[in-house]
């Protein structure tokens, strides 16, 4: 059955179901002034579908050779014209339905979304304030604690989790006597990993990486107490969350505002790793630590000792004049790249007015923390 016309202009054959049955009956198809006109074999009913309430299984385009139609308020029914020249002129009446409207509408959700961050970014820029941060801080946390996971799943990727149970003990009640103290909602997820390198990172959704490296040169269960605070410091002004954004730039902001993952994301844990904090960011995460300390009754004696001994090893932060920088440094302390310490720093922690304090961890606690990474739990 082809096209013909008639007084009322050209009709279309086609193939209509009602929904209720796989069968099809055949029709004849009209378009007119108020919608698509149905007439079926063997009723004399007439069928009028608007074309505002029409919807179609694939976009209509230039070349495009059939249409298949459905009615919103029949969501059952179907219309099938087998004819390019009725697809064509279908656009005319109901321009909702071609491929151009189409993309428009899929775009639209994701135009909304630009120009609202680029109206933030402006609004923040106009009034002083930092863009990474206030992104970071309108993350969910949910988005957070997963952008977490990937910081720490990336960083840990090819070495070992460390978790041998007494040291895995004596951390949880480190950690809970510091996430207490820290007074935020969300306790401090804390992972040792079987790392030489020392150091510890804060990660997003309060969740920190902390390196075999880092405990077998602290000299005290203090010492770990006090990096720790500070890399709680860390977490709790999002500064993790904020250098992610800074460093990838606003697209990234984006996709981790609209809960994607994209490419942009898959070496994030690298990012963090190198990122280097602004003097304000390091003296928020001090005040932190000292803060932390005081509440859980820990002296700073450990934060500021541990400083001043990474500052007088790696040279007072300055690499011999004659000598070029190794790509990997000879000692231990080839440390906290990201966190640099100064004298100074550790002389205002050591200068807090003293309080009544208890150690970090007992004598054997301490001991089993040193050695979460042997599998035996043992020195």
């Amino acid at each position: 059955m082809s096209m013909r016309s008639d007084d009322f202009g050209p009709v279309f054959p086609g193939r209509f179901s009602d929904g209720r049955s796989a069968a099809t009956v055949t029709a004849e198809v009209r378009l007119t002034e108020r919608g698509v006109e149905i007439r079926r074999t063997g009723t004399t009913d007439v069928l009028l579908w608007p074309y505002g309430a029409l919807t179609s299984a694939t976009p209509l385009g230039r070349h495009s050779i059939d249409a298949l139609l459905g009615y919103k308020f029949a969501s059952d029914t179907t219309l099938f014209v087998g004819d390019g020249t009725f697809a064509r002129q279908l656009q005319t009446h109901a321009p909702h339905l071609s491929v151009r409207a189409t993309r428009l509408r899929h775009a639209t959700p994701w135009l909304w979304a630009a120009a609202a961050i680029a109206s933030l970014v402006g609004v923040i820029w106009l009034m002083e304030l930092s863009p990474a941060r206030a992104i970071a801080q309108m993350l969910p946390d949910s988005t957070r604690a997963a952008l977490g996971a990937r910081v720490i799943g990336s960083m840990t990727s090819g070495r070992k989790v460390c978790d041998a149970a007494p040291g895995r003990r004596a951390l949880d009640q480190l950690a809970g006597r510091l996430s207490k103290a820290a007074g935020g909602n969300t306790p401090f997820k804390i992972v040792v990993v079987d790392w030489g390198l020392v150091n510890a990172f804060a990660a997003p959704g309060e969740q920190i990486v902390l390196t075999r490296g880092l405990l077998e040169k602290s000299e005290s269960p203090d010492e770990v107490a006090g990096v720790l605070s500070h890399e709680m410091g860390h977490g709790l002004e999002m500064h993790p969350e904020s250098g992610i954004v800074r460093a990838l730039g606003l697209s990234a902001a984006m996709d981790l505002m609209l809960g994607g993952s994209g490419g942009t994301l898959a070496n994030i844990g690298l990012v963090l790793a190198q990122l280097s904090y602004t003097r304000g960011a390091e003296r928020e995460a001090d005040a932190h630590a000292i803060r932390i300390l005081r509440e859980a009754a820990i002296s700073p004696k450990g934060l500021a000792d541990f400083f001043t001994r990474i500052d007088k090893l790696d040279g007072g932060g300055k690499a011999p004049k004659d000598k070029a920088p190794k790509e990997k440094s000879t000692s231990a302390f080839d440390v906290l790249r990201t966190h640099p310490q100064s004298a100074e720093r550790a002389a205002i922690v050591a200068n807090q007015p003293p309080y009544k304090s208890t150690p970090a961890l007992a004598a054997a606690d301490w001991a089993d923390l040193r050695a979460i990474c042997l599998s035996e739990g043992k020195i």
